[in-house]
């Protein structure tokens, strides 16, 4: 899918269009880091404690998120995120997250760059994995979008998430919990997992010939998982999934979701350093599931649910319930194009809200990506109806109305 995104001879006008908008998404995001630089001090963030285990390890090869590595504030000299309820540790093993996590935000500081780069631009240099996440993450969404409902279908989807503050902080904010990489781990699992299963019909061999989508499927699941355990679950949603779209091909199916979760364990356990035993344990006190019943009961988890959402992206709020409406009410939408996002959508937000007191905001981030994906199709066949003027203009007063207010909440930071 990448080589498709990237390769030069097919950026024509659709792509040229996407890759502006991703431009200004980064140029949105960079923004943010430079006036986090300016006001505020991040050395006592998550991002600073996520770092130094990351550095610790990559250094002296003590593995992050293990008895080792998770110390007290005076010996480490940074303030520990378990104080803020950031930070989930039993028998000294962190819960919710693996090395991974650790690793991939110490990785840019690892050549000192206090040596060659100016301190004003080292916090720059340590967001640099999750503005990587950020903008693979948006080419991902728009080229799944656009295969799936056109031209129309990829920009929808993209100015959605373009312009969405969720999207942007968690990328860009010191005092995120860097789930971005979780978040594209989950997209890419899922929908890799389609495009594999739908590759099932061609009379061709099953391992050889769809290598790099089983790489691909593990690498997502290495991500997603690595991040967060609790997205591990994903590797049970996609076999029913993988099977809906192939249900004829059981023995094949079956095949490369072993084999891909084979390549996500075998990453994970690259990112333990090889040491049988941690990773053992580390796996052992892992929380895979959250869920809490009485999250279920209370009106103030659906409240929190619906704000988060409309919070996270302001034009759902008007587009959500009318995509929705239309989907239940016209039988053409109700196609497994749309279908798939918004029951992946709607398991994301059952695990988000059987997760009350969970820190991480993964199922949630994740949900909101489903969603977009969701909406965009829905109104791209709206698009195609005779009252297609009427939806393009309510479309393009939603999503410049949402640029325009998301632009000036940026220039109000300085």
């Amino acid at each position: 899918m990448l080589r498709r995104i990237f390769h030069f001879e097919a950026f024509r006008a659709p792509q040229f269009a996407a890759a502006a908008l991703l431009l200004v998404y980064l140029l949105q995001c960079v923004w943010l880091v430079r006036v986090q630089t300016l006001h505020a001090s991040v050395r006592d963030s998550d991002q600073a404690l996520r770092i130094y285990q990351g550095l610790e390890q990559w250094n002296s090869g003590v593995i992050a998120g293990t008895p080792e590595s998770l110390r007290s504030e005076a010996a480490t000299g940074v303030p520990s995120a378990g104080r803020s309820g950031h930070l989930r540790v039993r028998d000294g093993y962190d819960q919710d997250r693996s090395p991974l996590y650790y690793l991939v935000a110490g990785a840019p500081l690892l050549v000192r760059p206090g040596w060659w780069l100016p301190e004003s631009l080292q916090p720059m240099l340590a967001a640099t994995p999750y503005l990587f996440f950020g903008i693979m993450l948006g080419a991902s969404l728009w080229y799944v979008a656009r295969r799936l409902y056109g031209n129309a279908g990829g920009y929808i989807a993209l100015a959605l998430y373009c312009f969405s503050p969720a999207m942007i902080v968690n990328v860009a904010g010191a005092k995120s919990l860097g789930e971005m990489g979780g978040v594209w781990g989950a997209f890419g699992t899922m929908f890799t997992a389609i495009a594999v299963a739908h590759t099932l019909y061609a009379p061709r061999e099953v391992v050889l010939w769809n290598w790099r989508r089983i790489l691909l499927l593990g690498l997502s699941l290495a991500l997603a998982a690595g991040n967060q355990f609790s997205l591990a679950l994903l590797a049970l949603v996609i076999l029913p999934l993988m099977l809906w779209v192939a249900p004829v091909r059981l023995r094949a199916v079956l095949v490369i979701w072993t084999t891909a979760i084979g390549v996500a364990v075998v990453l994970l356990f690259a990112a333990y350093f090889f040491e049988p035993a941690l990773f053992l344990k580390g796996m052992l006190h892992a929380r895979w599931i959250n869920f809490e019943p009485a999250g279920f009961r209370m009106l103030v988890s659906y409240r929190s649910a619906l704000q988060t959402i409309f919070v996270s992206s302001p034009p759902l709020m008007l587009a959500l319930p009318v995509a929705l409406i239309a989907y239940f009410g016209w039988k053409r939408t109700r196609y497994f194009g749309n279908t798939a996002p918004l029951l992946i959508a709607a398991l994301l937000l059952i695990l988000a809200l059987g997760a009350p007191n969970f820190p991480g905001q993964g199922f949630h981030l994740a949900m909101l990506v489903f969603l977009f994906v969701f909406v965009a199709g829905v109104f791209a066949d709206l698009l195609e109806t005779q009252q297609s003027l009427l939806v393009t203009a309510g479309l393009c007063g939603l999503l410049s109305a949402s640029a325009i207010w998301n632009l000036l909440q940026l220039a109000r930071l300085m």
